[in-house]
């Protein structure tokens, strides 16, 4: 776990004045952060998406079945998040879009300051939609706000279907709940895609909640289906939705193409 998010912070030590201080501190400024990047993505019109879920459970699997599906309609890029290697950078470069790799090192999630710094190799004045794949976990990343426009937690069937009731933020949070690995299902049937709703529905929580598989392409179509009235959504709200609106850097001048 990392020392920058609070957690590390036992029952004993909340307690103390000076440490709740420092994490109210941190939340404030990484808030900050997130309403500059999440003025860029508006000012260009980009939809920005910030993918979430334990490690494993297939989010660099999924994005790189939405390009195929998709790379024909909307422009793509991706922010990737990890605590070392490039692995999952070099999968993603490899279906011909944008990439850049945040290696986070100990810490566990990604923050609004590393979107940021990231956003200066991005070309956003010629995107559709921004992916951000954060660092496999379930709890720190539900408690940073990067900027995005929605959030999407990510659940694989080899995780349990309680995942919901023992980790409640993040998926109370979350704006689209994708089951994953759903090919698995005649070897798990331990995992019912139904009790897994129910306990998305518990957290108040009415988000759509879509099984797919993405190595199987199954079930895809509601899943773009859904990413499709996202960017439209944005698109209609924007107008024009590619000349940048007001005063702002423009950080495509220094993208590494």
């Amino acid at each position: 776990m990392c020392e920058t998010c609070g957690c590390t912070v036992t029952a004993s030590r909340v307690k103390e004045a000076a440490t709740v201080e420092v994490l109210s501190r941190l939340l404030d400024a990484n808030d900050r952060a997130a309403a500059h990047n999440r003025a860029h993505f508006d000012a260009y019109g980009v939809l920005a998406l910030n993918l979430m879920s334990s490690p494993g459970a297939g989010k660099t699997s999924l994005l790189e079945a939405t390009i195929e599906a998709v790379k024909d309609e909307f422009r793509i890029a991706v922010i990737e998040g990890d605590l070392e290697t490039d692995n999952d950078a070099r999968r993603i470069r490899a279906r011909g879009v944008p990439v850049v790799q945040i290696t986070t090192g100990s810490a566990c999630h990604l923050d609004a300051h590393m979107v940021h710094d990231a956003l200066h190799a991005m070309p956003l004045a010629g995107l559709d939609v921004l992916f951000i794949e954060n660092v496999g976990n379930l709890v720190c990343p539900a408690s940073f706000d990067l900027g995005q426009h929605r959030r999407i937690t990510l659940l694989s069937m080899t995780e349990g279907d309680d995942k919901p009731a023992k980790y409640p933020v993040i998926f109370r949070t979350a704006e689209l709940v994708l089951l994953t690995k759903m090919d698995l299902a005649p070897f798990m049937d331990d995992f019912d895609p139904e009790r897994a709703e129910q306990a998305v529905r518990a957290l108040a929580n009415a988000a759509p909640v879509i099984a797919v598989s993405a190595r199987k392409a199954m079930n895809l179509e509601k899943w773009l289906d859904w990413l499709r009235g996202e960017i439209a959504a944005v698109r209609a709200r924007r107008g024009d939705g590619r000349i940048p609106l007001g005063h702002h850097h423009d950080h495509s001048s220094t993208m590494a193409r």
